[in-house]
């Protein structure tokens, strides 16, 4: 029986980008499915009681810039600490995700996420900027374009809400955030533990 990770994850955190690649190559070499969550970081937050990167103390916003740049140094990932284009909004970005996983299948829409992510925090790219996507999902082999005309669709954003909703119905505080049997993982660093239970 193949194992399922579900996976939440907003597509302009650094974290998530940090992990993104290692949770693609740990499912692929146990066989497991990812099961795509795109949600909405705003309303995650909002609903745990979380704030928002401008509204933390100074203490906690250096402090993760100085985790930032661990992880990025430790990983060897390009990561600007504070790119031209952030904070930013994920939710385009995350619609455009989802019409990719609905018209070409989970695969294609996980590399579009790495490139999108890539686009914010190694390329000083505005991914709320409509011709920014097109070109992106473009760059992914894909019909950017009408990827972008589906995005706007109701069955997207309602998908997109769902995700969102099932988020906060499981306690999900912060992203990336993974699902194994149930358990839920909070953050890339947490990686080792989702491979651990993928394999039980």
């Amino acid at each position: 029986m193949t194992k399922v990770c579900e996976y939440y994850f907003a597509p302009q955190s650094p974290w998530t980008y940090l992990g993104h690649a290692r949770l693609i190559a740990i499912a692929k070499q146990h066989n497991v499915q990812i099961e795509m969550k795109p949600c909405d970081l705003t309303k995650v937050f909002n609903a745990a009681g979380g704030l928002p990167l401008a509204k933390r103390p100074p203490q906690r916003q250096a402090y993760r810039l100085a985790e930032l740049a661990r992880w990025r140094d430790h990983l060897g990932l390009p990561l600007n600490l504070q790119p031209k284009f952030f904070p930013v909004s994920g939710d385009a970005a995350a619609r455009l995700i989802i019409a990719t996983k609905f018209a070409h299948g989970t695969d294609a829409a996980l590399a579009l996420t790495g490139t999108i992510m890539r686009a914010i925090w190694a390329e000083e790219k505005n991914i709320t900027d409509p011709d920014t996507l097109i070109a992106l999902a473009n760059a992914a082999g894909h019909d950017g374009q009408a990827l972008l005309k589906a995005s706007e669709t109701a069955s997207v954003q309602g998908e997109y809400e769902q995700f969102t909703n099932d988020a906060i119905s499981a306690n999900v505080f912060g992203l990336p955030w993974y699902v194994v049997d149930g358990e839920g993982y909070w953050g890339q660093d947490r990686l080792d533990f989702v491979e651990r239970a993928l394999q039980k």
